[in-house]
């Protein structure tokens, strides 16, 4: 069941009236049926996936908190982990594994082996698993207590609002939460005001920019052989946007719904285009999923704690294992690789840098400065997103060759560029609503608003303005706006 389809706003008015009007004993078992029954809309079998996870964190976490030795809590964790990464490994890397294991056989001239599953990836597998894995590693720190109520804890591993695609909740946030249903006053009107703005900006972001973008994409990765700078450029630019609106307006649909129910879920995205480093966009970008590997694998491991050389194979690690979470083909890899060498050459060269600025006495605390970094953040994530978005590594290869060998101005001028995807029309919606998206952005960035905070703080009558303008925009532009049908959102395949 898609955000942006016509089921879902059937299905979430239903389970929030009847949220508020069942007795408050019921609430969590209510939300608990709606969210299976959610995610049993996709594959009805996986269900059980979901609920084998639940029970080995829950039994887990149970037993962590019961034994007294040391040695004891950590087998039962590493045994935890063991089970739901063993789940994940199968459904999510088998084939890759098998794939590169044959190619090994291959080269010696050894007979490879047959696929004998047909598996097919559950939807959001990843988000789920690295939840109830972060409350299990909470509850052998001792920072949360172990979760008695089974039905509170199912809720929380499968809360239908952040299921498929995050954010990816911790324990103290959303359990704490959770705990407080019973007593929840419900149907606060600023709250449900600010949660139906938050899911009217994220339907924009999904079906009116990211869905259009990935026509020009698509057209664009598909050329890729043929395709010159220019070409190459705008497509790089155009799937940033398309995977910041895709996932970015997910996450705002995800909270939105869960603040009109009255749940606060975290942050995800935060400005993350505006971002002035690497560094500083991976604070901004999936925060959900880049604290949770700070904290339960970049830390653990060390973190920045020993030498710089410790460091730096500890953020390796860390983007690797990103680049991984985020798929099974080497692309991913080569995505989260580059990351974690634009992290580690970014803290080399600090003091190179810094040198060469004091020497040009060059401002750092102006926005020129700021400008420039933001470019230049812009430019080093948009040149890694090819990597993500390209069907194979030669693909990448060759995309990233004609970016820089085949040098075509002229294209910018013969209309050539209208033949990917989108007609002079659309792409002028696109860059319309690009505007308004930079604008938003920019009051977020200014004033540490989100869209539905800074709405509820302006008079009745322009909310309303704005409000019926996104929706009817959405309406218009993305349900039926183009010759194309919203497609689900790209995150559902991690």
């Amino acid at each position: 069941m898609l955000f942006n389809s016509i089921d879902f706003w059937i299905f979430f008015p239903a389970v929030t009236l009847v949220y508020a009007v069942v007795p408050r004993k019921l609430r969590c078992l209510w939300l608990l049926i709606a969210s299976y029954y959610f995610y049993m809309c996709w594959n009805i079998k996986y269900a059980a996936l979901i609920a084998i996870s639940t029970i080995v964190t829950y039994a887990a976490g149970l037993l962590i908190e019961k034994l007294e030795s040391r040695v004891a809590k950590r087998w039962v964790a590493i045994g935890g982990f063991a089970v739901n990464l063993g789940i994940l490994f199968f459904f999510k890397y088998f084939g890759f594994a098998l794939n590169n294991f044959n190619k090994l056989l291959e080269h010696f001239s050894i007979r490879t082996i047959q696929n004998p599953f047909d598996i097919l990836l559950p939807v959001g597998i990843s988000f789920y698993t690295f939840q109830a894995l972060g409350y299990m590693v909470d509850v052998y720190r001792g920072e949360c207590k172990a979760e008695r109520n089974l039905l509170q804890y199912a809720l929380f591993v499968s809360f239908f609002p952040q299921l498929v695609a995050g954010p990816i909740e911790r324990s103290r946030n959303l359990f704490r939460q959770i705990h407080e249903v019973k007593e929840k006053k419900l149907m606060s009107p600023e709250a449900m005001t600010q949660g139906f703005i938050m899911m009217l900006w994220g339907l924009f972001m999904k079906m009116v920019i990211a869905d259009r973008a990935a026509l020009f994409v698509d057209d664009v990765f598909e050329c890729s052989y043929a395709i010159g700078t220019v070409e190459a450029v705008l497509g790089a630019v155009a799937f940033a946007l398309q995977i910041y609106c895709d996932f970015g307006g997910y996450s705002a649909i995800a909270i939105g719904a869960a603040k009109v129910m009255g749940f606060d879920l975290m942050e995800n995205f935060n400005t993350p285009y505006f971002a002035t480093s690497i560094a500083d966009f991976w604070r901004r970008w999936h925060i959900s999923l880049s604290t949770w590997f700070r904290d339960y694998l970049y830390i653990p491991l060390g973190g920045n704690r020993g030498s710089r050389f410790r460091k730096y194979v500890n953020l390796m690690i860390t983007f690797l294992c990103s680049g991984l979470w985020h798929g099974a083909a080497w692309t991913y890899v080569a995505w989260g690789m580059l990351h974690g060498f634009y992290r580690v050459a970014g803290d080399m060269l600090k003091p190179i840098r810094r040198k060469i600025l004091d020497l040009l006495k060059v401002k750092t605390d102006v926005f020129s400065f700021r400008f420039g970094q933001i470019v230049c953040t812009f430019a080093l994530t948009s040149f890694a997103w090819i990597f993500f978005r390209a069907e194979s590594m030669d693909r990448a290869i060759l995309y990233i060759r004609n970016l820089f060998m085949r040098w075509n101005p002229w294209v910018l001028f013969d209309e050539s560029l209208y033949s990917y995807g989108l007609d002079r029309r659309e792409a002028g919606i696109l860059f319309v609503a690009v505007l308004l998206l930079i604008l938003v952005d920019l009051v977020r960035y200014c004033r540490s608003l989100n869209m539905g905070e800074a709405l509820c703080r302006q008079n009745l009558v322009f909310r309303w303005m704005v409000m019926i303008a996104l929706a009817v925009a959405v309406i218009v532009y993305g349900v039926y706006g183009g010759d194309f049908d919203s497609s689900q959102f790209i995150y559902f395949a991690f």
